[in-house]
Formats: structure tokens, C-alpha cells, sequence
């Protein structure tokens, strides 16, 4: 992406995205699998639209390093999700 107003474009959209909807639908989830339950239908769609963008916006992210630290907490946040969720389905399945 070589426009400077596309690209700015795009920050703004993806911050306001994370900011507003990821971000928050992603520490609900966390509490509740810290909790021990399980994810349910939608978290499960909610989480494969993130790792489909995840693969989308990773060009840019590679292209611009400034966002390479960030962008791996927050990944790292879903990973810790998904991990913790399959822990959960196995214990609930009786391990």
C-alpha cells in the first residue's frame, strides 16, 4: 500500500475496530475461559474472522514495524483464548 491517505485510512479504521469491538469482545472471552466455561458458536466465529483479517492486514503489518510489537501482544491475547478454551472443552469432556 504505497497511498499515504489509504494507508492512513486504514490505521484509523483498524484501530477504531480493535479499540471498539476486538479489544473488548476479546477480554470478555478471556474472563470467561478463565472461568472455566467454554466458548460458544459466535466466539468461535468471532475468532476465525480475527485469525482471516490476521492473515490480511499481515502485509502491512511486516511493512510497517512500528505496529509489530502491538500486534503480537494481541495475538499472543487470542492465543491465549484459544488455548485456554481447549483446556476447558477437555476437562468439560472429562480430559
Amino acid at each position: 500500500m504505497k497511498d499515504p491517505n489509504k494507508e492512513a485510512a486504514m490505521i484509523q479504521v483498524l484501530a477504531e475496530r480493535m479499540e471498539k469491538v476486538r479489544l473488548p469482545r476479546a477480554l470478555e472471552m478471556k474472563a470467561m475461559v478463565d472461568r472455566g466455561e467454554t466458548l460458544g458458536d459466535s466466539d468461535l466465529m468471532f475468532l476465525e474472522e480475527v485469525f482471516r483479517d490476521a492473515g490480511q492486514i499481515a502485509p502491512f503489518v511486516q511493512a510497517h514495524p512500528e505496529w509489530q510489537d502491538l500486534t503480537g501482544r494481541i495475538m499472543h491475547l487470542y492465543k491465549e483464548i484459544t488455548d485456554k478454551a481447549l483446556e476447558n472443552e477437555k476437562q468439560g469432556r472429562g480430559g
